[in-house]
């Protein structure tokens, strides 16, 4: 009788799908929509980590490219992201633009021994398959207009993409932080420096550099988790303490400072000009850019200010770089405007520290240029 029964109701079945293909057709539709969601739901659940650490296993060689220049924060997530590709059989080759001048941002290599590679060319990339540290669009080398990334890790703001894998958190504080994490997501273990990385019973491991540079990394983007730093860097540095290299922190967080760092700093505060809690200071020619921005941490340490900018030149190009703790002024948004105009001029930052560059010889005037930038602090441009 059962059997019977199962017979007449596919019988009945099949002479509804008869009568009405066009139904039968968009139920099938229907179902196949619903499976394809499901899928893309669960994997868009999956740890972002687990999403890029997939992403590193379908790749056989990656180049992990720096801003240029880079700093720690843009070191530390370079060494973070590689350490993790090779851990999944994906080799990684560090690679960066520019100079690494800043007395801290040497110490950090050195100490750490990074094996990082200079390149002012796109033919000199390592792999096809490249990974954006810190940044989200390639820049600093002749052909990085042509780089098509597969994958982008940064903090800034921006509109670059990876073709495959993009994960850009502005309100996160550091690079290095979103790179923690990654190995947090995948069951990563750090390992203490005292301690072996065979000796630690773990598929993924975090060995005691990687610790140490991720941890500075995150310190010296958010000076030291009191500016622009977010309850996930407080809880990255956390994740990464176990792993820490004490003295190796110690020896990067106190390198030795040139004369030149010293004398550009005194500049700065004796040669500023102060309108309201505001403060820019022209510090003239140098050869060290580096210290443009070490000296806007000094000046924004002044009683009484609460935004500054500093602006020098080195070899034909005029260098700004800000520091606000004042909510009227969002140092990268004020920047940007303040140049807004001026020939293959650039810049931007975050709300509370910002950057920028142009042509000394498209410079309408140091004095223009100063009371621009005093307009778009005091927002009336």
């Amino acid at each position: 009788m059962q059997t019977a029964g199962y017979a007449d109701a596919f019988a009945r079945a099949e002479r509804f799908a008869r009568e009405n293909p066009e139904l039968v057709v968009a139920a099938g539709a229907l179902v196949i929509i619903t499976i394809v969601g499901a899928l893309a739901l669960l994997r868009y659940r999956r740890p972002v980590g687990v999403r890029f650490k997939q992403a590193l296993e379908d790749r056989d060689h990656v180049a992990v490219l720096m801003h240029p220049d880079p700093d720690p924060d843009a070191m530390a997530a370079a060494v973070g992201v590689g350490h993790l590709a090779e851990q999944v059989g994906c080799e990684a080759t560090l690679q960066f633009t520019g100079q690494i001048r800043h007395q801290e941002n040497r110490a950090f290599r050195n100490v750490l021994d990074l094996d990082i590679q200079g390149i002012d060319h796109v033919s000199e990339l390592a792999a096809e398959s490249v990974v954006l540290v810190d940044h989200n669009q390639p820049r600093g080398f002749e052909g990085a207009d042509g780089v098509l990334p597969f994958a982008v890790v940064d903090h800034h703001p921006g509109e670059g993409t990876g073709e495959e894998f993009t994960d850009v958190r502005t309100d996160y504080g550091a690079s290095a932080s979103i790179v923690a994490e990654y190995f947090s997501d995948v069951g990563g273990k750090p390992v203490p420096p005292d301690v072996h990385e065979s000796e630690v019973n773990a598929r993924f491991t975090l060995p005691s550099r990687e610790c140490t540079g991720l941890l500075y990394g995150i310190l010296a983007d958010t000076r030291h988790l009191t500016s622009g730093a977010s309850s996930a860097d407080f809880s990255a540095a956390a994740s990464l303490a176990p792993g820490v290299d004490e003295d190796s922190l110690d020896r990067i967080a106190n390198p030795q400072v040139s004369g030149e760092t010293l004398d550009v700093k005194a500049r700065a505060i004796a040669g500023r000009q102060v309108e309201g809690s505001f403060a820019v200071s022209d510090v003239g020619t140098l050869s060290n850019a580096d210290a443009i921005p070490q000296a806007a941490d000094e000046l924004i340490t002044l009683e009484g200010i609460t935004a500054v900018v500093v602006v020098g030149e080195r070899e034909g190009t005029v260098h700004l770089s800000g520091r606000s703790r004042d909510d009227r002024v969002h140092m990268g948004r004020a920047l940007e405007n303040a140049v807004e105009g001026v020939p293959d001029a650039g810049a931007g930052g975050h709300a509370r520290m910002g950057g920028g560059q142009l042509p000394a010889d498209e410079e309408p005037s140091r004095e223009a240029l100063i009371e621009s930038i005093f307009d778009s602090l005091e927002g009336d441009v």
